[in-house]
This record gives C-alpha cells, sequence and structure tokens, in this order.
C-alpha cells in the first residue's frame, strides 16, 4: 500500500473538458471541475485551459477546496521554432507553476507531433526524431531541467503517442541522452499500454527517475475494435472512449502500485482520463476513480 505521508493524489481537468477538443465539456465550468475534484476526494489537480490563467486570482479557488496545483502540460517546440523561443516560454511556464506551489513540470516535444491532427492514423505515422533533432531535443530538455532545479522543481517528460517519444526504445534513448539530475520521467500507463507495452517493466527500469505519473486506463474492446482497424487519429481515439479512469478499463494497476511503494515513491500520482463527458459523467468517473484506488493502492 502507498504511504499517504508520501504519495499524494491527483485528477486531471481533462476529464470535464478536453484541451484538445474544447467541445468536449464545454458546458462543464471551472469551479464546477475543481468542486467536483474535491468533493470526490482528491488534494490536487492539473491545469486545464478555463483555469484563471493568472496565479493570484486561481490560488484562491483551489485553496478553499482543499485543492493544490500538482502539475501543468508545457509543449516545447525544440524541433520546429527557434530554440530560445521553446526556452522562454518554458520559463514563464516554470514560474507560474512555481508561484502555484508545484514541484514539477511535465513537457513533451510537439514540434513534430500528430497527436493533434485529425486526419492521421496514430498507429501509423508517428515521427522519428533524426540524429539532430535528438541532439536539439536532448539539449532543451537538459537545459529547461536545470531552470526547473533553480526552482527546487523537477522537469519531466512525457513520453506520448504520436510524438518522438512513444515507444520504449526512445524512451531509452530519451534517458540515455539526457542529464539523470536534471531530466526525468513522467510515467503514463495508458499511453504505454495504448503504444503496445507492457508498463510494468518501463517503471520497474526507470523508477528512480520517475517524478510524476498518470494513471490513465484503456479499454481494450475499444482499441481492438475501433481504433486499430477503422484506422483512427489519437483525437478520435479518445472520442471513442478509447481511454477511461483506473479500474474502469483493462490495465492492471497493482503491480504498478506495488513498484512505487517498494521503491519509496514521493510524489503525485494523477488521475487522467480524457473521454466525453456526455458519455462518462465526470464526477461519477472521478468517484469511481477515487474507490479503486483507494482499495488498490491504500490513498
Amino acid at each position: 500500500m502507498l504511504d499517504s505521508n508520501k504519495v499524494k493524489l491527483a485528477i486531471a481537468p481533462i476529464g470535464w473538458t478536453n484541451d484538445d477538443m474544447p467541445d468536449l465539456g464545454s458546458e462543464n465550468t471551472f469551479e464546477q471541475c475543481i468542486s467536483e475534484m474535491a468533493l470526490a476526494g482528491f488534494k490536487g489537480s492539473e491545469i486545464g485551459n478555463k483555469y484563471p490563467s493568472d496565479p493570484a486570482v486561481l490560488k484562491p479557488y483551489l485553496d478553499i477546496r482543499g485543492l493544490q496545483i500538482c502539475n501543468a502540460w508545457f509543449s516545447s517546440f525544440l524541433t520546429s521554432k527557434p530554440y530560445e523561443e521553446t526556452i522562454n516560454a518554458f520559463i514563464e511556464h516554470r514560474d507560474k507553476l512555481y508561484a502555484l506551489g508545484a514541484k514539477v513540470i511535465g513537457a513533451s516535444e510537439q514540434g513534430n507531433s500528430i497527436q493533434g491532427k485529425l486526419d492521421v492514423p496514430i498507429l501509423e505515422n508517428k515521427p522519428c526524431y533524426t540524429d539532430e533533432q535528438w541532439e536539439i531535443v536532448a539539449k532543451g530538455f537538459n537545459e529547461m531541467g536545470r531552470l526547473a532545479k533553480e526552482k527546487g522543481m523537477y522537469f519531466t517528460v512525457h513520453h506520448h503517442m504520436g510524438t518522438g517519444v512513444q515507444t520504449e526504445e526512445e524512451i531509452d534513448k530519451l534517458m540515455e541522452l539526457t542529464d539523470p539530475e536534471l531530466v526525468y520521467l513522467l510515467f503514463d500507463s495508458g499511453h504505454l499500454t495504448f503504444a503496445g507495452i507492457d508498463p510494468v517493466p518501463v517503471l520497474k527500469k526507470y523508477i528512480n527517475r520517475v517524478k510524476h505519473v498518470h494513471l490513465k486506463d484503456v479499454r481494450l474492446d475499444v482499441y481492438n475494435n475501433e481504433v486499430v482497424p477503422k484506422h483512427m487519429s489519437f483525437l478520435d481515439a479518445v472520442r471513442a472512449g478509447v481511454f477511461t479512469v483506473p479500474g474502469d478499463g483493462d490495465v492492471d494497476f497493482k503491480p504498478i502500485f506495488d513498484i512505487l511503494d517498494e521503491n519509496g515513491y514521493e510524489g503525485w500520482v494523477v488521475v487522467e482520463a480524457e473521454q466525453d463527458p456526455a458519455k462518462a459523467n465526470p464526477f461519477e468517473y472521478a468517484v469511481k476513480a477515487r474507490k479503486y484506488i483507494k482499495e488498490k493502492a491504500g490513498l
């Protein structure tokens, strides 16, 4: 069982409103989202597009509900834009998270990502970095890691479908090319499963470099019967319901929780399951996830 003194439980707002497809959950307000998070028993949140951008405005909404910001997605464009543009954007992002008390920054290289392209099959057209692209990505991630460390924060890379850090080999290369004192891994059970990778060995291999965890479940019936045969894009797969909360799909979370526990993981574990709120009521699924995690992990 996970130690609640070391591990905190959060949930992402993407179950209420999808940043990449704003029509999903457009009817759900910011205050409804964070109120239901707190009511379901969560202590932390990531940041969605309806959240006030000014930390001074946002923080009181969270404080009164007993919520804390644990992380927020950062898109880097090291492979497609001037280097300094990404670094400067990162510094602004870092300072906002620091003002909110967050200790983790989760990033993904989006310069050549296909995750947001509706007409591109996600399983067939992922980018692969050239040697030159790996060099610039590693350089940028190391610098962002140094900038995070300046504020006592951890810089984590989110391996993600549709990007150049998706496969186990690519995660290995990322870890090999970057400084282990500066660059860490954001482990995501759902993205590994979607990529056809058993998440457990990956977590075992890199547990000492994992500083943030996304708990995302996968419905393999949707994956095998719709996503694969219909050559779906990532966003179409989301609409089809390929992802769900822990305990509602086919990922076995018990060994994941065991590895975190046995290795003394400290930090946040975050329920992140993008679904269509019209089909999967966000509060209902938040409660379902909360009960499952209490039962399996003791949090």
